[in-house]
């Protein structure tokens, strides 16, 4: 856990954007050079390391046995980012790479994380990091999202159609009536850049037909002020700063936990639910 915030990374313009706007681009360096190339090193042992039997885009919770990771997650200059938003108390829920592989990798169909995470997160307050290991463009399938869209409500399960599993990296997708492709924006990225999305904010992206890899890091935080519940056993959250608010249970950065892992690959919703 780390001390309070020294410095906010983001002016009172851009955390008006955010709020308005359902999003944000952070175009600065996010770590220090050093940090980054080190993050980007353990990356790459983590994908090498990758079963067969697993896709590097659904990468998902790689920290529950990876806690190595937590020097960067917990870092000043993540967190730092994130308090003008959450407050100084802040939880992190989940991280997630998505590494799409260059001229084969999967789309990202249009979703809500937050259609996934009902009845686990109340309120529905998330923030989530999108920091870019690689270069992240229109060419290589770079995150879109439609602006604004975090303020019309969430949507349900109701509201979603199934895709070719084969050719994105969930099943299912937004119906068009229910978004409007017209107001997309692309969030072009460089390494150690990042943007920042509401947990309720329409996005997506295209498949990967290039021959760049195209690889981000999400990490989702809240204030503790949010309460977890309804995990079924196969997902846990961490106290990243501050003091817990919410009477939520955090689980120890210092640990690896197999027995998590091995729940949620038992059900292939939860699994995809981050």
């Amino acid at each position: 856990m780390t001390t309070a915030l020294a410095q906010p990374r983001l002016t009172p313009e851009q955390l008006r954007a955010y709020r308005r706007e359902g999003y944000l681009i952070y175009n600065h360096p996010v770590l220090t050079p050093e940090k980054f190339s080190r993050l980007r090193t353990c990356f790459d042992k983590i994908l090498a390391d990758l079963p067969a039997t697993e896709t590097p885009e659904s990468m998902d919770v790689p920290h529950f046995m990876h806690p190595e990771l937590f020097e960067w997650a917990f870092d000043d200059a993540i967190l730092d980012l994130v308090e003008p938003i959450t407050g100084p108390d802040i939880a992190l829920f989940s991280t997630h790479f998505i590494c799409k592989p260059k001229g084969n990798g999967k789309r990202v169909p249009w979703h809500e994380d937050s259609a996934y995470w009902k009845g686990q997160v109340t309120p529905m307050e998330v923030v989530t990091v999108w920091l870019a290991l690689d270069p992240s463009t229109k060419e290589n399938g770079c995150m879109m999202v439609i602006p604004r869209t975090h303020r019309e409500g969430q949507l349900g399960f109701s509201d979603y159609s199934n895709v070719d599993a084969s050719k994105n990296v969930f099943g299912n997708e937004i119906i068009q009536a229910h978004r409007d492709d017209s107001k997309r924006v692309d969030i072009v990225l460089q390494p150690n850049q990042c943007s920042l999305h509401d947990g309720r904010i329409q996005h997506g992206s295209e498949p990967n037909t290039s021959n760049l890899r195209r690889c981000g890091w999400t990490l989702r935080f809240t204030s503790t002020a949010v309460k977890y519940s309804d995990f079924k056993g196969g997902h846990q959250v961490y106290l990243a700063r501050g003091n817990d608010h919410g009477g939520n249970t955090y689980a120890s950065p210092d640990k690896q936990y197999p027995e998590l892992m091995a729940v949620r690959g038992a059900s292939t919703r939860y699994k995809n639910s981050h």
